[in-house]
């Protein structure tokens, strides 16, 4: 039938009693059934562990070498259990989170620390990408969660929810004509050429600069393409072109780029910060980053 934690757990009461009668007690189970316990044991192992003798139940030789081992297997049982319930409810183990480059100005180091403080057990391992990238990834299990820009396209598998939303600004070089303004009307730059995100790899964000753009009453000339923020604003500040970006890009702030308000009116709140999960196997764990995130940012 082979060796129980029970029996193991019955072996050292009474080894640390040193009486059937205490331990039986401490144990809660009748005498008799501990003796019998205790017999069973000993014909797993093959050997007497206890001796009666006129001061109380010894351990054996045989019994000396199984009592650590018994309680080391008592101690992993119960850390095992322990971690399986906190893992349950969303207190132990690893988040895979997944970002885009944005997200680094406010939201992640707003979220995590704070994420991680409620939840010291919990390892976060980050994961950049773009946002179409991080979607694969979610979609394939190889993340947990990933904070993606949006606009996104909706689908079965994704579950999605809003966390920030943004505007779209206007970067230009620190020389050009327009640097000194404010806020200015799209249909003022016409005739510039853009740095623009890759369709390919962040459609949504490509198609609501296109779409700004349309309103505007132009379609905007791609001067060049690019798929992170950062490499937009360093595009733009080697004057390769102009750029909407999101206004969170202002704490970014490099040298040779000036940011401007876009007094277009489509320009504002357009723009988001998701997390998104796989709706059939999203965790605990990710509840717990999603309301964080959510109180963080909606309270």
């Amino acid at each position: 039938m082979g060796i129980t934690l029970r029996q193991f757990q019955h072996f050292i009461a009474v080894a640390e009693h040193g009486n059937y009668r205490l331990a039986a007690e401490k144990l809660f189970v009748a005498q008799p059934a501990l003796s019998v316990s205790i017999q069973k044991l000993e014909a797993e192992v093959g050997a007497q562990l206890l001796e009666r003798g006129s001061k109380g139940v010894t351990l054996t030789p045989a019994g000396h070498a199984l009592i650590k081992d018994a309680r080391a297997a008592l101690f992993y049982s119960e850390q095992a259990c322990r971690s399986a319930r906190l893992v349950a409810l969303g207190e132990w183990g690893t988040l895979r989170l997944g970002f885009v480059g944005s997200a680094t100005y406010t939201l992640l180091p707003l979220c995590v620390p704070a994420f991680r403080a409620d939840h010291p057990n919990v390892k976060v391992e980050l994961r950049e990408d773009s946002s179409i990238g991080l979607i694969n990834l979610v979609r394939n299990h190889e993340i947990d969660a990933a904070v993606v820009r949006g606009p996104i396209a909706q689908e079965d598998m994704i579950e999605a929810w809003v966390i920030q939303l943004d505007d779209l600004i206007l970067a230009v070089p620190v020389d050009h004509p327009l640097a000194a303004r404010k806020k200015v009307a799209l249909e003022e730059c016409r005739h510039e050429g853009f740095v623009l995100y890759a369709s390919t790899l962040v459609p949504g964000l490509h198609g609501e600069a296109v779409s700004l753009c349309r309103k505007a009453g132009f379609t905007p000339c791609v001067s060049q393409e690019a798929i992170q923020v950062q490499t937009q604003l360093s595009l733009v500040a080697s004057g390769m072109g102009i750029a909407l970006v999101p206004a969170v890009t202002r704490s970014y702030s490099p040298q040779h780029v000036r940011f401007i308000d876009l007094i277009d009116e489509g320009a504002r709140r357009c723009l988001s910060l998701s997390l998104v999960a796989h709706r059939d196997t999203r965790s605990l764990l990710v509840d717990r980053l999603r309301d964080k995130m959510l109180g963080l940012f909606t309270s």
